[in-house]
């Protein structure tokens, strides 16, 4: 079962709890949500009617502790210990996983000096023993440990109750997201165009190179075949070879009727009386 489906769960026991709790009766319940290890989102609980109730009760600070548990951290506590009921160990736990959460949000490098003050934690072996078994086991977070540089690579982050006023911030930016996709995507569409453009204008001039190949080789064919009948024309007039073959000081009649394709031609078939 993965930690989105548990969330839901949760979230809807929780939910129906604190639907039929009033007043102080809630405050159990509060605890219990804000302990539970499977637990990271209260938005729904705190719109429960019957929690929203306790603002300016008796009961008030324990609205205060939920509200903490969605937006704050562990030093947001501390700073506001003295109007907020003691933490049991659970709690301290879970608030400090939260803590993680939110410095992961705006940053991907967390150093560990920033981590150790924000979670009170005295050293390296402790701080990552944290990051490891109560993070990233956890699942949570998934991240590198840098010991050489001293921080904590996020790789992966879930996500916290989103804040007041935070929800326009997050539509302007996905916004914003979105027309830079939209942009890249027009880029890409005229790219592969072009592409497809450039692929079929190399096509056509393929096939103009090969059909003007072929018109060559047809014309020398052609050419060579004519030759050929005015050689055996020339060989077969009386003293043409005998001219030849008595004085090979003198230019003869067929040579001077060869261009220089039926030359190349009578060389390939063995004729050695070129001069």
């Amino acid at each position: 079962m993965d930690i989105e489906q548990k969330q839901a769960e949760w979230i809807d026991h929780f939910t129906k709890q604190a639907s039929a709790q009033k007043g102080s009766a809630l405050a159990p319940v509060i605890v219990e949500a804000t302990s539970h290890p499977s637990l990271f989102a209260f938005s729904e609980i705190l719109a429960v009617p019957a929690v929203a109730e306790l603002e300016g009760t008796e009961n008030s600070m324990y609205l205060e502790v939920l509200r903490l548990f969605a937006h704050g951290t562990w030093s947001d506590y501390k700073s506001n210990s003295d109007r907020l009921p003691p933490l049991v160990p659970d709690q301290v736990l879970k608030l400090k996983q939260l803590t993680v959460l939110t410095l992961a949000e705006t940053n991907k490098v967390l150093p560990y000096d920033q981590l150790k003050q924000e979670l009170d934690v005295t050293n390296v072996r402790e701080l990552e023993d944290f990051l490891i078994n109560e993070c990233m086991y956890a699942g949570i977070v998934r991240g590198k440990l840098d010991q050489l540089r001293g921080c904590f690579e996020v790789q992966f982050a879930a996500g916290r109750d989103l804040r007041p006023g935070q929800l326009g911030s997050m539509i302007h930016t996905l916004s914003n997201w979105l027309a830079t996709s939209d942009n890249l995507l027009i880029s890409i569409q005229e790219k592969i165009k072009w592409a497809d453009t450039m692929s079929e204008s190399d096509k056509k001039h393929r096939k103009e190179v090969e059909d003007r190949v072929e018109e060559v080789k047809k014309s020398l064919s052609l050419k060579a075949d004519v030759d050929f009948r005015g050689l055996e024309e020339i060989y077969s007039e009386p003293g043409g070879v005998m001219d030849y073959e008595e004085d090979r000081s003198r230019p003869k009649r067929f040579y001077q009727k060869l261009d220089f394709e039926t030359h190349f031609i009578l060389f390939s078939l063995g004729t050695n009386g070129v001069e």
